[in-house]
């Protein structure tokens, strides 16, 4: 499986990858690589932080991670009941547009919300975190329940 990382704070380390970076720039809610707030169904504050591209043979599986502090277990105010809409709002009008935009191929949308940055694949027991898969059909997410 090969994976390759956008991150709009450090889009200098990814040059190489330039249509991946298209990818998650034009709806994914950055303006000149920063970081801007993406609105969403429970109106808590929402930035992007990076997209991670991973093939598994022919399958295209793109993660779309952001930061929304008000899911956190210490004093949040936007429990999963009330982020559960934003995760397949984030997949419909972030993720796939922008995936779209650039023509790019996707099998499978990975969605998640962490109240404060993780580095992917690492644990933090500190962190709240809500993820949700979906299958892109057409301009629709579909949960996958994985």
């Amino acid at each position: 499986m090969a994976t390759y990382r956008c991150n709009p704070m450090n889009l200098f380390n990814y040059t190489i990858f330039m249509p991946l970076l298209a990818a998650c720039l034009p709806s994914a809610g950055l303006a000149a690589g920063v970081a801007a707030q993406i609105p969403v169904p429970s109106g808590q504050p929402v930035n992007f932080q990076e997209v991670i591209w991973e093939q598994d043979g022919e399958k295209n599986i793109y993660r779309f991670r952001y930061i929304a502090p008000d899911i956190s277990r210490d004093g949040g105010r936007i429990s999963f009941d009330q982020a559960e809409p934003d995760l397949l709002h984030l997949c419909e009008k972030s993720a796939l547009p922008s995936l779209r935009e650039q023509n790019r191929d996707v099998d499978r949308i990975v969605i998640s919300l962490s109240d404060i940055p993780v580095v992917f694949g690492k644990s933090n027991p500190k962190a709240t975190q809500y993820i949700d898969a979906f299958i892109a059909q057409g301009i629709r997410c579909i949960w996958d329940g994985y």
